[in-house]
């Protein structure tokens, strides 16, 4: 599925051109052509369904909002990142409603991470075995301190490379790696002593 949603942003990526111009444009082609990705990143560091499309909604306000101040800079999808990066950083850091997110703060569900399960043909006991080692990764993942979960999301979630995610999180690329070298050690630890 995620070959067919790829196929997908590159048509529209050479229908809407790569320099943002034309994406700003058609904001409701943008719209299309960014969501999934921003939404996967917010679900993925969230783990809570509502509250990523609510932001994932916000996100694209505020760049229709800001759209003419967009000078190119950075494309287009590292700008909507770095919007949805900055929301994240903000709903987290509110203490607003702190004991209620902690409260209602569930498992992601498994399906809403796409297609975390390569063979469904698999038998229900291997099924179950990946099902549960996918959800031991996004346990040990949401114990990371914020930048090093952000970083580790935007890496191996979304697939950004350094400068990328340095971009999307204002930090220094040193910097990254620093907090991408701290997440694979923790994670490696947790899921290690697991075994």
């Amino acid at each position: 599925m995620e070959r067919f949603e790829r196929a997908a942003v590159a048509r529209e990526r050479c229908t809407l051109g790569e320099n943002g111009a034309g994406e700003l444009e058609d904001f409701e082609a943008l719209v299309r052509l960014h969501r999934p990705r921003i939404f996967r990143f917010l679900l993925a560091s969230l783990r809570d369904r509502e509250t990523a499309e609510n932001l994932t909604q916000d996100c694209f306000v505020r760049a229709y909002q800001a759209r003419g101040q967009f000078r190119g800079g950075a494309s287009v999808a590292t700008w909507l990142m770095q919007i949805a990066a900055n929301l994240l950083r903000d709903h987290e850091s509110s203490g607003r409603l702190r004991f209620w997110r902690r409260m209602l703060r569930r498992e992601a569900d498994v399906a809403d991470l796409g297609a975390a399960v390569p063979d469904r043909q698999q038998s229900p006991e291997a099924l179950a075995a990946i099902e549960e080692q996918v959800r031991s990764i996004w346990r040990a993942a949401a114990d990371l301190p914020t930048r090093q979960r952000t970083v580790f999301l935007l890496r191996f979630v979304e697939d950004m490379d350094l400068l990328e995610i340095a971009a999307v999180t204002g930090m220094k690329e040193g910097t990254v790696k620093t907090h991408l070298f701290r997440a694979l050690q923790a994670m490696r630890a947790r899921l290690e002593g697991k075994k």
